[in-house]
């Protein structure tokens, strides 16, 4: 008996397994390959726009994916570090949101430009007026802040992030060395001071929102976002090609049971 006939007895149905067997594979490769493009980093951060100098002030930006298909982010809480308050937190007005700030007492009070400060902001809240961080976008909260610690190298907000579909994420693990958290906290790194001892971000004009988004800072915070954007493009981008390679997997297992029961 020839191989082709041997090849031409086996039943049909024995065969097509096979092609099936295939496109389960190349389907569960496809899935793997959009899981781990997905965005690594989806999950409430800070950044500075420039520097975050010791000793000086600084403009941040906390930014905040919304993570959900469902649902959108209204409520933003951020707590500031009580080991090292800060006596100046501005705020930098964002459309469509109402923000508020909390202040405490200070066990200790703090001494600045000569002042004594008997208070300082424990939290600040945003609220959305209207439909809030819908599904595939993010917002940039900007806040002006310091003056930074000069004994520390970070610092450390830990974030709550509200739905309207009442579901609240909290984003407060501190980062431990060579872990990542499941649910990390923002975190600031804060860079030397300059020679001065003040940081490179300790005039007024740098203590001040950048409200007109024009000036070195914004450039800087425009060439941060845009590697971010781009970071972001990247994973939709491998994402798409591990669905494809997906589909011509299946259409590959398809076409090849095909051919072997017309055989």
């Amino acid at each position: 008996m020839s191989v082709d006939n041997v090849t031409a007895v086996i039943p049909a149905s024995s065969r097509r397994p096979w092609a099936v067997r295939g496109s389960v594979l190349a389907v569960a490769a496809a899935t793997g390959v959009v899981l781990l493009a997905g965005p690594a980093s989806a999950h409430v951060s800070v950044q500075p726009q420039g520097e975050a100098a010791q000793g000086g002030y600084a403009t941040v930006n906390f930014k905040v994916p919304n993570e959900r298909d469902d649902a959108s982010t209204v409520k933003l809480e951020i707590n500031f570090p009580a080991d090292h308050p800060l006596t100046s937190v501005m705020p930098q007005p964002v459309p469509g949101w109402d923000v508020k700030i909390t202040k405490e007492k200070l066990d200790k009070p703090l001494e600045s430009h000569g002042n004594k400060i008997t208070e300082a902001v424990s939290k600040v809240t945003w609220t959305a007026e209207d439909k809030g961080v819908q599904a595939g976008q993010f917002q940039q909260f900007p806040v002006s802040l310091g003056a930074l610690p000069e004994d520390a190298d970070q610092l450390v907000f830990k974030a709550i992030q509200t739905y309207d579909s009442k579901e609240v994420v909290r984003w407060i693990e501190e980062p431990a060395e060579g872990e990542e958290p499941e649910s990390p906290a923002p975190v600031l790194a804060l860079t030397a001071a300059s020679g001065d001892g003040h940081g490179a971000a300790s005039d007024d004009k740098s203590a001040k929102p950048a409200a007109s988004g024009h000036g070195e800072d914004a450039e800087k915070a425009s060439s941060e976002q845009a590697a971010e954007d781009a970071s972001d493009s990247t994973a939709r981008i491998l994402a798409v090609v591990g669905i494809l390679v997906g589909l011509a997997g299946v259409a590959f297992g398809v076409l090849s049971g095909r051919r072997r029961t017309t055989s």
